[in-house]
């Protein structure tokens, strides 16, 4: 049989199924009762084994075929409600029919054989996983398209949610915790594989309404620059006077997230809600962070693009390439009713105990960012700058990625017994191996710049003298940087970069790298061969703090950090 193609087999699966039954019928009324038999596992269904197997393949295309004509149905109706009081439409309802039927019929055989049972089960779970895809997958296309149509996108939202409960009933009545290990573990997969769609369409769904609630946000900068003065008191009035201007400066954004969540509530299933919630949470605190607390860019399409950005993004847009709105700055009491705000938000969308867990509110990484910068916005320079020196550790990763030649250093730290100033001594040594091409005069020298907290009155910067047409420059130049006392040397790094001069032009980067001077302490001295990298690597909270100074344009020690972190290899004069 099994030889046979499928078109020119003259007895057809459905004729074999229903020989199955009768030979079924026949063991369960003439065999089974005889006491011999009481005990013993029947061979007949091994027999039928490979005939239910084809009959399982060709509901395959049947489940699918249906699949596609419950959706096109749906599609023309505009995806209505099957009920009143029920929250999808009638595709689900459809597709877990044929399902149901189709598993009625395997557990009608009544089989009497774990092995050959455990066997259909695992072939019917491919067909569930097969068909429940292939609808979620044609849920997105179908929710990619119909983008401003609210109440389309819930029943869309709830028809996957739906699809999830239907799915765990039929688990349970297939078998549940009795099924064999591979088929609950795609059974398993497949309930995590739609709750991602789920997670998935929340997430669009939030992204589509974004516009509007930066809209919102907007209102509630407009509100904040109303807030005049510094610092709000200490007495017992502070508190209730930061929640009144707090309520005031909310206002706007609160009442749009009570229309949504007002519409949510009467249009979702539960469970579609809370990830929405979550979802829009997200997007709030995200977007407050980008639009109000971290430094603006005029061109608008970056705003929402910092968290992920790729590290050129970054450099893009801490080197000013991309416009800046300079105007949009902070007091420290702006951010104090701004910090007040947050926790009016968290009651919103806590919601008395029936949204989303204060727990949760609170340890999302969004909020946790936001806080972050908040504390940072109204910090010194001079704190920031120590900040970013004591937190980032792996500046110099990109010069081991691809190093663009290496230059010989010397540092020495001496700490003056009676005052506690430290003095930093670097020598110059030379440098190997540039990878540079030019048309030009080749000019190499090495810059030195210290970076740490307490340097404004202080000199920052050394250069050595430049070398002519040569990649394997010998310098031997001594510079000295003093660091007073406030604080200790492990705040400081020095930045090293090596450029090609040029009279008429801008001097171009051939590499850079960072010595912390941490390295440098355990010995009082400190020699090598450095790497030169085509940037400076730095984490989220590097960029955070970045922003933050680059705000500040009027204040020279933080342009100059600037500068120095979002510095890039040139391009070569080729």
């Amino acid at each position: 049989h099994a030889r046979v193609p499928t078109e020119r087999r003259e007895i057809k699966s459905a004729d074999y199924m229903n020989l199955h039954f009768m030979v079924k019928k026949f063991y369960d009324t003439s065999v089974k009762i005889i006491p011999e038999a009481k005990n013993i596992v029947p061979e007949y269904p091994k027999w039928f084994e490979p005939f239910v197997m084809q009959w399982l393949n060709e509901n395959d295309d049947m489940s699918m075929e249906y699949l596609h004509n419950a959706l096109e149905k749906d599609r023309q109706t505009g995806f209505q409600q099957t009920s009143e009081h029920c929250l999808f439409s009638s595709s689900v309802v459809d597709v877990f029919t044929q399902l149901n039927q189709c598993h009625g019929i395997i557990k009608s055989l009544d089989l009497h054989d774990p092995i050959v049972i455990a066997s259909y089960m695992q072939r019917f779970s491919i067909t569930i996983s097969k068909v429940l895809l292939a609808y979620a997958n044609a849920i997105r296309r179908t929710f990619e398209h119909v983008g401003g149509e609210d109440h389309v996108c819930s029943i869309l939202m709830n028809n996957i949610q739906q699809l999830r409960l239907n799915l765990e009933q039929l688990y349970e009545i297939m078998g549940g915790a009795q099924l064999d290990d591979e088929t609950k573990f795609r059974l398993t997969e497949l309930q995590k594989q739609l709750s991602d769609v789920l997670d998935e369409l929340s997430a669009m769904f939030v992204k589509s309404i974004e516009p509007t609630i930066r809209q919102s946000i907007e209102e509630v900068y407009k509100q904040l620059q109303q807030i005049k003065g510094n610092q709000i008191g200490m007495g017992n009035n502070s508190g209730q006077q930061k929640g009144a201007e707090a309520m005031i400066v909310t206002k706007s954004l609160l009442d749009y997230l009570d229309q949504r969540l007002t519409f949510f509530a009467e249009q979702c299933e539960k469970t579609v809600l809370k990830r929405l919630l979550k979802e829009l949470w997200k997007a709030v605190i995200s977007d407050l962070e980008k639009v109000i607390v971290l430094p603006p860019f005029a061109d608008s399409k970056n705003l929402l693009t910092i968290p992920a950005a790729k590290i050129e993004d970054a450099y893009r847009l801490l080197s000013g390439e991309l416009g800046r709105d300079n105007d949009r700055s902070l007091t420290q009491k702006q951010c104090q009713i701004l910090d007040r705000g947050l926790e009016d938000l968290k009651e919103f969308f806590h919601a008395s105990g029936q949204g989303l867990k204060k727990n949760y509110l609170e340890k999302t990484l969004e909020l946790q960012s936001l806080k972050y910068a908040l504390s940072l916005y109204t910090q010194t320079t001079d704190s920031l700058i120590k900040t970013f020196v004591k937190t980032e550790k792996e500046q110099d990763r990109p010069a081991f990625e691809e190093s663009f030649g290496e230059v010989s250093i010397q540092v020495d730290l001496f700490t003056h017994p009676g005052t506690g100033e430290h003095k930093v001594t670097v020598k110059v040594v030379a440098a190997n191996g540039l990878k540079w091409r030019t048309t030009g005069m080749f000019r190499p020298y090495v810059e030195l710049a210290i970076c740490g907290p307490h340097l404004h009155d202080k000199k920052r910067k050394h250069s050595t003298k430049t070398k002519s047409n040569t990649w394997i420059p010998k310098y031997n130049e001594t510079f000295h940087f003093l660091l007073g006392n406030e604080e200790e040397p492990d705040c400081y790094e020095l930045n090293i970069a090596v450029k090609d001069y040029s009279f008429m032009r801008e001097d171009r980067i051939i590499g850079l790298n960072v010595i912390k001077l941490t390295q440098v302490c355990e010995q009082g001295s400190w020699s090598s061969w450095i790497p030169l990298g085509s940037r400076i690597n730095f984490d989220d909270t590097g960029l955070t703090i970045l922003r933050i100074l680059s705000h500040r344009t009027n204040d020279e020690l933080a342009k100059e950090f600037v500068a120095l972190k979002s510095a890039r290899r040139h391009k070569e004069d080729v």
